[in-house]
């Protein structure tokens, strides 16, 4: 039978609507019941509530009457460009797939370039100069490149003026009416330059230069931009995502003001700018970023009198170098997957997915391939680009794009209130905000309420290195540059220096009372964090009482133990097993569990939440691992 529509059956018709009230009650009981601290009782949600590295409360749930909003703001292709530049989207052809060359020799990059261009890559990044290959073999670098029909982007430092002179030289060898394929980037940005390397005194002129430069494109070459304002120094310092979008509107302004008093209308300055920013695996925080850049970019504009269309940033996206790992590299290609699936849905115009063995050495022929076939996957088989700002209408993304915006933007004004982002980075103001969020997320990442799989968290100790071709040296000297597992990283060091030098790791004893059904939680909690530091949990026999711990003991190798059970089995057999310990040599005893009315005469505590970069540290050195 037929039903028609206007008698068509709701699933949802004989049940009430539920209210925010409602589920309020829910969520009270729920933790009433498991003695969490509520701590304010008229909102029991906010013991739920995240709180993120610029200060925003991320609630556990966002409807209209939290946000106050009646809906996304605005339409794709029209301002405030929060949905999008343009009004299609990347929905006709994906967004561009731009990979990353760093090799120093010619014939290297050359080849692959040509395997990338082959394979799905749509556009070249190229690092030229100090760090990369040397500006007279861009033109070797790019025989067999089609300019027509790749666009090239330049990465060259304070020798962009030269390395612009050869890519224009070779652009203007194109014959019979073929026109240079547009996106191209010149890349100049003095800015960033002095931010990685502190040559502050350099600056002034280098912003006359690229101003120059600037007018010169927009009078010739409509389809090229000249500047690159690139928030990858300042994330790659430990920047936050609303710090980052400060910099970075500073930035713009600047260079801004520096292509009209070179005598260019604010509009064309406009079109010489490309935004470069880092996505993360933190794809929602990702995508209101790049949602929040924009609209905050068409504020600017707005307020310097120009056309509403001259402020739809274009944007390129990163994978977040931060975030990748050393130790267990092949996590790294699920890391940069969310990462590109935030910039896709974020708005992006072009993507860099960096390869997994980034933070090795040059990428061999495999990550390349991972690395383009990222996007390639994500454009053709999920047809991420084919749903124009996806997250429109979210309500948690619609309320994050608008926080991070606002404390965004009060970045911003102090910059300027210190008289713009070239006195903030010389004067220190820069980099010491940048500090004080490093410092912030880096409590966060001792104490593993940020977890970085395959090293804080399940990491392998006897996984076998990843080795690469030694990356060429970058330009350094301005602010530090910053990885989160750097700390676990040396950690890790020091167990493989000591196993060169005596054929052993580090060895922890586990001392499990009980039956496994008892102690097992507690044993893989110490022994995953145990690894975490380079050190061999040794969990033999599988469970040890007072008679039995001192031979278990003597024969583990180990020097420090740590006790592994049920509060109540600690209550019966703790004492008398430390005791046990302490006379068969250990130097050290540890207990699994927070501490309580008694210590059983243990040393200390292993917990969740504590500072495990501290306690492993204490660990090597109380082993005798060196430095």
């Amino acid at each position: 039978m037929t039903v028609p529509p206007e008698e068509g059956l709701s699933l949802a018709q004989d049940f009430p609507d539920a209210t925010y009230e409602q589920w309020q009650q829910l969520v009270s009981g729920v933790l009433r019941k498991t003695g969490a601290t509520v701590p304010d009782a008229s909102e029991p949600e906010s013991a739920l509530t995240t709180t993120l590295t610029d200060g925003i409360d991320v609630r556990p749930l966002y409807t209209r009457e939290v946000t106050g909003e009646g809906g996304p703001r605005g339409f794709p292709g029209f301002a405030p460009f929060t949905r999008g530049a343009r009004p299609e989207g990347n929905a006709a052809h994906g967004w561009d797939v731009r990979q990353r060359h760093t090799r120093a020799d010619a014939a290297g990059t050359r080849e692959a370039v040509l395997g990338d261009l082959e394979n799905g890559v749509t556009s070249v990044w190229l690092a030229v100069g100090e760090g990369g290959l040397p500006i007279e073999d861009l033109e070797p670098a790019l025989e067999g490149v089609y300019l027509d029909l790749a666009p090239v982007v330049l990465e060259a430092g304070a020798d962009f003026g030269r390395a612009a002179a050869e890519l224009l030289r070779l652009r203007g060898r194109l014959t019979d009416g073929i026109e240079p394929a547009p996106g191209s980037l010149l890349g100049a940005d003095p800015l960033g330059y002095a931010a990685r390397t502190g040559a502050h005194e350099a600056v002034p002129e280098l912003r006359r230069e690229a101003a120059a430069l600037a007018e010169e494109c927009g009078r010739r070459d409509p389809g090229l931009r000249t500047y690159a304002v690139d928030t990858l120094p300042y994330h790659e310092a430990g920047g936050t995502p609303a710090g980052e979008l400060g910099c970075a509107l500073a930035t713009g302004v600047a260079y801004l003001r520096d292509m009209t008093a070179a005598g260019m209308s604010v509009e064309a300055a406009c079109g010489q700018l490309e935004f470069r920013y880092a996505a993360t695996a933190d794809q929602f925080t990702s995508m209101a970023a790049l949602r929040a850049a924009r609209r905050l970019w068409s504020r600017v504009v707005q307020a310097c009198g120009a056309p509403s269309r001259a402020g739809a940033q274009r944007q390129h996206a990163v994978t977040s170098a931060v975030m990748m790992t050393r130790r267990d590299p092949w996590v790294n290609m699920l890391r940069t997957t969310v990462a590109t699936l935030a910039a896709g849905a974020g708005g992006a115009d072009a993507v860099t997915v960096l390869p997994f063995d980034d933070a090795l050495g040059l990428p061999d022929g495999f990550a390349r391939r991972i690395a383009r076939n990222t996007s390639t996957i994500l454009l053709e088989e999920s047809h991420l680009a084919g749903v124009i700002d996806p997250a429109g209408g979210s309500w948690y993304v619609e309320a994050l794009t608008d926080e991070l915006a606002r404390a965004a933007w009060t970045w911003f004004q102090e910059i300027e209130g210190a008289g713009g982002m070239a006195a903030a980075l010389r004067d220190g103001l820069v980099e010491a905000r940048l500090r004080e969020g490093w410092a912030e997320r880096g409590r966060a990442l001792a104490h593993r309420s940020e977890p970085i799989t395959g090293v804080s968290e399940f990491p392998l100790l006897d996984e076998r290195p990843v080795e690469r071709e030694p990356a060429p040296e970058r330009p350094g000297g301005g602010l530090p540059r910053v990885r989160r597992d750097d700390r676990f990283e040396a950690l890790r060091a020091r167990s493989d220096a000591h196993l060169a030098a005596t054929g052993a790791r580090p060895k922890l004893f586990l001392a499990a009372l009980g039956p496994a059904a008892v102690h097992t939680a507690r044993v893989s909690f110490v022994a995953n964090l145990a690894r975490a530091g380079g050190i061999e949990p040794v969990h033999d026999p599988v469970t040890v009482d007072a008679r039995n711990a001192a031979g278990a003991f003597e024969g583990s190798g180990a020097s420090v133990a740590c006790l592994c059970s049920s509060d109540t089995l600690y209550a019966e057999e703790a004492a008398d097993v430390t005791a046990a310990l302490r006379a068969a040599g250990a130097t050290r005893v540890l207990l699994a569990g927070r501490a309580g009315e008694a210590d059983y005469g243990v040393d200390g505590f292993v917990h969740a939440g504590g500072d495990a970069v501290a306690l492993l540290t204490s660990l090597l050195d109380c082993m005798g691992v060196e430095a």
